[in-house]
């Protein structure tokens, strides 16, 4: 896919949809911001440490819409954690396993979507994104230096952070396709979770 191409099907992703509408969206109580009506879902991308599933549950929140994380919602389709499927099947048939849980989650309406860091590495799952209706890609962007400071911090055990190297060649290979799928990206280094979260819905809803 060109980048012409990709700019034409984002215009055309993010277009009023007469079928969309804003049910458990309430207006009126405070706290709540209304999200564009012609969005039903909104999907946060990136490394990881980027914040994903942080600034998907506040978000959420403000919009009164429902939050999914593709990494829990893979692991309880399948019954095992992320390791698990990681060390038993290998990454291949770890990939295709997200992709179905993936095809799955899209099919929810008024919902934010965390997706995994590797996530849009595969063709499948970037055609997945771009070709469902209402649907709002958000790149979380930051320095590989930064997400993986925060990655120790909180102690996220994943097998691609066991070699700090191979960890920030995956980060440079998958930086690309980040940028290029996203319809917004949004730098985080410098932000709080909840300041992300206002950057964002400005952006959206400005």
């Amino acid at each position: 896919m060109t980048s012409t191409e990709s700019e034409a099907e984002t215009q055309n992703k993010i277009q009023p949809n007469a079928e969309s509408h804003t049910k458990n969206m309430p207006t009126n109580e405070p706290g709540l911001t209304p999200a564009p009506a012609h969005l039903r879902r909104l999907v946060l991308t990136g490394f990881m440490g980027a914040g994903k599933s942080t600034v998907g549950r506040l978000l959420a929140a403000r919009l009164n819409w429902q939050f999914l994380d593709l990494d829990a919602h893979l692991e309880a389709r399948t019954g095992a954690t992320i390791p698990q499927l990681f060390e038993r099947h290998g990454e291949a048939h770890f990939r295709r396993l997200e992709s179905t849980a993936l095809a799955s989650a899209l099919g929810r309406d008024h919902t934010v979507l965390a997706l995994g860091g590797g996530t849009p590495e595969e063709l499948t799952n970037r055609l997945l994104l771009e070709q469902t209706p209402a649907t709002f890609t958000i790149f979380l962007d930051a320095p590989f230096p930064t997400l993986f400071d925060r990655c120790m911090l909180q102690d996220i055990a994943r097998p691609v952070l066991s070699d700090p190297a191979a960890a920030q060649l995956r980060f440079q290979k998958r930086h690309p396709l980040y940028r290029r799928l996203a319809n917004l990206t949004i730098e985080t280094a410098d932000h709080t979770p909840e300041q992300t979260v206002e950057v964002l819905l400005i952006s959206l809803t400005g």
